[in-house]
């Protein structure tokens, strides 16, 4: 890069799994001289959404603060709500977390777009009135105390047959085994899975006493209760784990997204619209094997970010682009802190026969747990050493910002 021109700006938003993940990957890529790095979070240190769930019935999880994280590595911390981005003027609109009052517009030349998802309430009834979620620490949180007020016996109903609600239930009937804790599925129990994996998920609710309403959407979420298309569930707690809906801002700007409010991107991530624009995680509708949509997960969302990562860092630096596999292996799930079940899938997230199940299960997800959180508490570990110089010429408005 010539001595006179700036530094190549890179702002990624969000710190979850995948932006905290791409920033890291980022800062290990690219030299210092070159390129500034911009992580933009509302909140100051990283939340292990994986373990959500545990949050809400009242375990204690490690603090991670991204000051610490990125300490060294360039990586500058911004912390401040995103409140939009303009992709035509390359600015993305924030408001301070300390000083709400504070508002600016950032300028960037490359955007990583990585505000995740959070609960979705598919607009029924009363959801958002009467109904908790477990898709954040707030939630989490706002959870954990409503559970601590529960006296002996009252019902706590988790609406969601997927890996968010299996998890949420069986961890709540373990830590609370006074409460009448219940699962409204829309479809059966564990009804995705191989059939050792489904017969041990019915095992371990059995085991807890959790009553399963299987083929039973909920139509209405009131405060003492859930409305089926056939009965009313009493519920003096209503957890909902109904899916996930990602974060309005992309859908607000010229971004071509699709009809859930995803980005589309291409192989490496980037917009089909907007090339100074890299999509990862649960933003992006990404392919995966037989150009399956990707399903919104961890397991799917990290990879996103190193492809992303990978191939802003060789864009600017004239080299080839690597291909990260986006494909899966299994889906860990947590059934309290004693059982678990690891179901192996294809590489398109189809069940196959074999599952791991038991103590051994619980043992295999809480690795997984502590090796994502690590890997993204220790972001430059185990890459490259050399940070390469960037070489690629800015273009389009950032080549008349320059020569201006």
């Amino acid at each position: 890069m010539q001595q006179n021109q700036r530094r190549h700006r890179v702002i990624v938003i969000g710190a979850g799994y995948t932006g905290a993940s791409a920033a890291g990957r980022l800062a290990r890529r690219l030299h210092r001289e070159d390129v500034s790095i911009t992580l933009v979070n509302d909140r100051p240190d990283f939340a292990e959404r994986v373990r959500m769930h545990q949050l809400a019935v009242g375990q204690d999880l490690k603090a991670r603060p991204f000051s610490r994280m990125f300490a060294g590595t360039g990586v500058a911390l911004r912390l401040a709500r995103v409140t939009g981005v303009d992709v035509d003027r390359r600015t993305v609109s924030v408001t301070d977390t300390n000083d709400p009052g504070k508002r600016e517009d950032l300028e960037y030349d490359t955007l990583v777009y990585a505000l995740g998802s959070g609960w979705n309430t598919h607009g029924v009834p009363g959801t958002a009135e009467h109904a908790h979620d477990i898709a954040g620490r707030p939630g989490a949180l706002r959870l954990r105390a409503r559970l601590a007020a529960l006296a002996p016996g009252e019902a706590v109903v988790v609406v969601g047959g997927g890996l968010t609600g299996v998890e949420a239930a069986t961890e709540i009937a373990e830590a609370r085994p006074d409460l009448d804790v219940a699962l409204a599925a829309r479809g059966g129990l564990g009804d995705w899975l191989s059939p050792k994996g489904a017969r041990h998920l019915r095992k371990v609710f059995d085991g807890l006493g959790i009553t399963v309403h299987e083929n039973t959407p909920v139509t209405e979420v009131t405060a003492t209760h859930v409305t089926t298309t056939d009965q009313d569930i009493p519920a003096a707690v209503t957890v909902w784990t109904a899916g996930f809906a990602v974060h309005p801002v992309a859908k607000a700007t010229a971004l071509e997204t699709s009809g859930t409010g995803q980005i589309l991107v291409d192989a490496t991530m980037r917009s089909v619209s907007h090339p100074d624009v890299y999509a990862i995680g649960d933003a992006a509708l990404a392919a995966g094997p037989g150009d399956k949509p990707l399903r919104m997960s961890c397991a799917s969302g990290v990879p996103t970010a190193w492809q992303a990562a990978d191939a802003i860092a060789a864009r600017l630096t004239g080299t080839k682009i690597p291909s990260i596999p986006l494909r899966y292996f299994n889906q860990c799930v947590s059934l309290g802190r004693r059982e678990g079940l690891i179901q192996y899938v294809t590489a398109d997230d189809r069940s196959v026969s074999a599952a791991l199940t038991g103590r051994p299960a619980a043992l295999y997800k809480e690795l997984v747990c502590k090796g994502a959180a690590w890997g993204v508490a220790n972001p430059t570990f185990g890459l490259p050493a050399r940070r390469r110089r960037v070489v690629q010429e800015p273009t389009g408005a950032t080549a008349a910002a320059t020569a201006a």
